[in-house]
């Protein structure tokens, strides 16, 4: 069964230009290019939260994501480089509904 996984992201605020434009590249396509990924979306900030962005990727099944994260896969995969950006992160999970 697919599984979508959320990655929420919040960015330190004097580096928002550039991590917007690392994170449309080099973060799309480390989930773009791995084996197992079927889609991904990023999106940005709200006027609520205006340092918080969103990753929204679907994925074949937990083997695939295993392939991705490791082992531990409910934690966030961030790509080489991308680590000075981030303040905070947290990862969710969802699968669909058998009978949907």
């Amino acid at each position: 069964m697919p599984i979508i996984r959320l990655f929420r992201v919040r960015i330190h605020t004097a580096l928002r230009e550039e991590f917007e434009a690392k994170f449309a590249v080099i973060s799309v396509n480390a989930v773009r290019d791995a084996e197992g990924a079927l889609a991904v979306e990023i999106f940005k900030p709200g006027r609520w939260e205006p340092d918080e962005y969103l990753m929204i990727s679907r994925w074949q099944d937990e083997k695939a994501l295993r392939r991705f994260a490791g082992e531990d896969w409910n934690r966030a995969f961030i790509p080489e480089g991308m680590e000075r950006f981030v303040k905070d992160c947290a990862v969710h999970h969802f699968t669909g509904w058998d009978d949907c």
